[in-house]
């Protein structure tokens, strides 16, 4: 069973970054679609960056396109998430999740392996 770990969120400045990864083990994350999905307090999850399992196409949602990039490292069975100049609506608990499809999925229901989740948190 394919298990994955969130780590690396905390207090990120207006305009800072952050690279929070995502640890997989139980399975090889290869050829796994996955993605990043974010909660603010309040507010429904939303996704915010996803990558193919196997043409590695990728796809951001419009807040955070320029800003994100999401990256697959294969050798150490992780995904993780740059994130770049952090605005306003960024800070939320972010959470990975994989699904064995292949093709590239943004919805959260077709995602079945998901993370505990890390808190990004907004500096002043």
């Amino acid at each position: 069973q394919l298990h994955l770990v969130e780590s690396g969120g905390g207090l990120v400045q207006s305009g800072g970054s952050l690279r929070p990864p995502c640890v997989a083990s139980g399975k090889s994350l290869r050829h796994y679609v996955v993605g990043w999905f974010r909660q603010a307090p309040g507010k429904e999850r939303e996704g915010v960056a996803f990558k193919g399992g196997f043409d590695n196409s990728e796809y951001y949602t419009d807040s955070v396109k320029d800003r994100f990039t999401i990256s697959r490292d294969n050798a150490k069975n992780t995904v993780s998430l740059h994130m770049n100049n952090r605005k306003p609506e960024d800070p939320a608990v972010y959470y990975c999740a994989a699904a064995f499809k292949g093709d590239l999925r943004i919805e959260d229901g077709d995602y079945d392996n998901w993370g505990q989740g890390t808190q990004v948190t907004g500096a002043p």
